[in-house]
């Protein structure tokens, strides 16, 4: 286990363990410090195409198509043939954010949902394992007959993006896949809203067995919210479900103000902590908010400027560990904030996945913190039953600086961990 932040020669946590002569990959859970990702399986596919390509096809310009698999696979094959394809990344909110914590904390995740039983090479599957982190057990995936998920984006010469998406056989799962002992030892879970609206599909009561057996064994859930739309369908449910399962809820500001009616980020997010007890809101080059709670007699106050938004002060205990609310005696609300790291690159290549390597950090220092209490229960640091290792707001600088290493490449997923010092940023920084 990387500690989050860890960049300097000397510490007063474990950084280091015996190494085993053969390395094992599939998680243990009596061992390991881990988490936890369901998720529905799908490949992006990014190509080129002309406005004809799509009429050909009958595919609506500009929007998201959903195909049958016999004529999505028809269109993939054209655009192989016509060497039309210049990608293919793992996708998927889940996965994305669960390979990148792999890559981050150097350590073990566990990935549920479906693979198919046959990989051939070139297919949707086989692009998927070669770039998922080999640290990913997928030893606990249902194997199907048919293909994963598919997601097509075809780009016209005028910058279009168009869609045409292939659920395949991802939504498949069955609550039977779903292992309650690996659940129960985990860090933290983490999941997102997609599969609520999976009505007809088994992959729904899979997602809420793991929700019920993470509760029962009081483990953290994450939830991260998926789209604007997918809130606005299916609010009601969404509550319900933030309510009754969820600890840590991750969203952008429009996915924030379709649950919570506000669009100010502040006031979405102190609506938000109504539900949960932790909320990640990314707002895009506004930076990202973290909130949460702490108890009073454990509060610190800010030596950072003090900021005021919609709510005044609203940064005054950032230096706060963030708690469950119900692990308070006086809970109190605690909000921080930051701008982009650097002022976000020059150049953005592709927005996708910041939103998901912002959650990939905020799950590292939860399991570090899991991880250092296991090993060190009587330390200082576990007086209270903190939810995360840091505080609010030195998680907002790991998760900043995470984001804008994914915002300067054209890919969604880490390919590597951040260095291990930055003269960019200053001392405080990597200060414990």
């Amino acid at each position: 286990m990387k500690f989050p932040g860890r960049r300097k020669l000397k510490h007063y946590f474990p950084v280091s363990q015996p190494k085993l002569a053969l390395p094992s990959y599939e998680v243990r859970p009596e061992l390991d410090t881990y988490i936890v990702g369901l998720d529905q399986t799908i490949v992006d596919v990014i190509a080129n195409v002309s406005d004809e390509f799509l009429e050909k096809y009958g595919i609506g310009k500009g929007l998201s198509n959903l195909v049958e698999h016999g004529k999505a696979d028809l269109i993939y094959q054209e655009l192989v043939g016509s060497n039309a394809i210049s990608d293919h990344f793992a996708g998927g909110t889940i996965g994305n954010t669960v390979h990148n914590y792999s890559v981050l904390a150097d350590d073990k995740s566990v990935l549920l949902g479906v693979m198919s039983s046959n990989i051939q090479l070139g297919s949707p599957a086989y692009h998927y394992l070669c770039h998922t982190s080999s640290k990913v057990d997928m030893n606990h995936l249902q194997g199907v007959s048919g293909d994963i998920g598919r997601g097509i984006t075809m780009i016209t010469p005028d910058g279009e993006r168009t869609f045409v998406i292939d659920p395949g056989d991802m939504d498949e799962l069955t609550p039977a896949y779903i292992p309650t002992d690996i659940i129960a030892k985990a860090a933290a879970i983490v999941v997102s809203a997609y599969p609520l609206r999976a009505t007809d599909q088994p992959i729904q009561q899979a997602m809420i067995k793991m929700l019920s057996d993470a509760k029962t064994a009081d483990v953290p859930v994450v939830m991260s919210l998926g789209t604007k739309h997918l809130v606005e369908e299916h609010r009601e449910l969404i509550q319900q479900t933030l309510a009754q399962y969820v600890n840590v809820l991750a969203m952008n500001e429009l996915e924030a103000e379709a649950l919570t009616g506000f669009a100010d980020p502040l006031l979405a997010a102190e609506a938000a902590l109504d539900y949960v007890d932790m909320v990640l809101l990314t707002a895009g080059p506004e930076g990202l908010y973290l909130c949460g709670y702490t108890d009073a007699s454990v509060k610190r106050e800010t030596t950072n400027p003090i900021k005021s938004g919609a709510l005044a002060d609203y940064n005054e205990f950032e230096f706060s560990r963030p708690m469950q609310k119900k692990d308070c005696q006086q809970p109190v609300k605690v909000y921080s904030h930051i701008d982009p790291y650097l002022g976000g690159p020059e150049r953005i290549k592709n927005t996708n996945g910041a939103g998901d390597s912002a959650l990939a950090a905020i799950l590292h220092d939860i399991a570090a913190n899991h991880f250092h209490r296991q090993t060190l229960p009587l330390s200082s640091k576990h007086e209270q039953p903190y939810l995360a290792y840091s505080s609010f707001a030195q998680i907002c600088k790991y998760a900043n600086r995470v984001s804008y290493a994914i915002l300067v490449q054209n890919a969604p997923r880490l390919s590597k961990g951040l260095p291990e010092k930055e003269d960019s940023l200053e001392e405080s920084y990597w200060d414990r």
